[in-house]
């Protein structure tokens, strides 16, 4: 069933979801709010199985050896999400003796977005997107590898979510929804801009311009460095008004610490 929630707010939006008897919903550390007293609150480092019992299902088997492939199977979720630097823990929030209501919020000025997930495709978002899910939503971390990870920056770590029921994800600034296919099949955006996409999208990252005069042109003084994200194929692509590296500079730059010069990001000394 869907989650019963509700996006309220502006600037910083935060979502109030609804609980009934025995739902389970859970958020990555540090996105919850406030809760009713009926909702109990658990937290644990192992990630939900997708199968709706809130992650509570060793896998695997019974006795010693199903607890130890458990155990594994838990360290290697939270070591996976430590690597790509996100939070090791989730919180479950779990409705007992009726109706229960639970908020949760960003960590950014910004907008929120629920997903309907129908277990035909899967969502990828940028890390730090994720806020809350139902349990019968499966939280993964994807590795853009070679090429496009190193050079992409932002697009190196994705959160990925599969599985049936509502994902939150969080942004900054105001969200653009898209589709490549409106436009050629294909869109260019700045690495940071990108909040999230369906399974389908071809995400990749290019060099701006050659190795000429342009394009060291576009590199230094355009404020985008060497590359940009690209987005092709048919299906849903939600973008960010505001990326984190900016509202970093524009906070540096109001307390006097701003180093970038005429030159913009490239060579950014982001000295503290």
């Amino acid at each position: 069933m869907t989650l019963q929630q509700e996006i309220v707010g502006n600037a910083m939006q935060m979502a109030v979801v609804n609980l009934r008897p025995g739902q389970t919903v859970y958020c990555e550390a540090g996105k919850f709010l406030f809760k009713t007293t009926n909702v109990t609150m658990e937290t644990r480092l192992s990630g939900p199985s997708g199968s709706g019992d809130g992650g509570q299902r060793g896998g695997g088997g019974g006795g010693m050896g199903g607890m130890l492939r458990q155990a594994v199977g838990t360290a290697m979720q939270a070591g996976q999400r430590a690597l790509a630097g996100e939070s090791l823990a989730f919180q479950y929030f779990t409705s007992t003796g009726g109706e229960g209501t639970v908020g949760f919020a960003g960590v950014l000025p910004g907008e929120m977005r629920a997903l309907e997930l129908d277990g035909t495709r899967a969502w990828f978002a940028e890390k730090d997107a994720f806020v809350a899910a139902e349990s019968t939503v499966r939280f993964g971390i994807a590795f853009q590898g070679g090429r496009t990870g190193r050079s992409g920056g932002e697009g190196f770590v994705l959160e990925k979510f599969t599985g049936h029921g509502t994902v939150i994800i969080a942004g900054a600034g105001n969200f653009i929804d898209l589709n490549p296919a409106d436009f050629g099949g294909r869109i260019e955006v700045d690495t940071g801009c990108v909040v999230a996409f369906e399974e389908g999208i071809q995400y990749g990252v290019q060099r701006i311009g050659g190795l000429n005069r342009q394009g060291l042109m576009n590199a230094v003084f355009g404020g985008e460095g060497l590359s940009l994200a690209t987005l092709e194929g048919d299906g849903r692509v939600i973008l960010q008004s505001l990326t984190i590296e900016s509202l970093a500079n524009a906070l540096r730059k109001a307390q006097g610490g701003d180093k970038q010069g005429p030159t913009g990001g490239l060579f950014s000394t982001n000295e503290g």
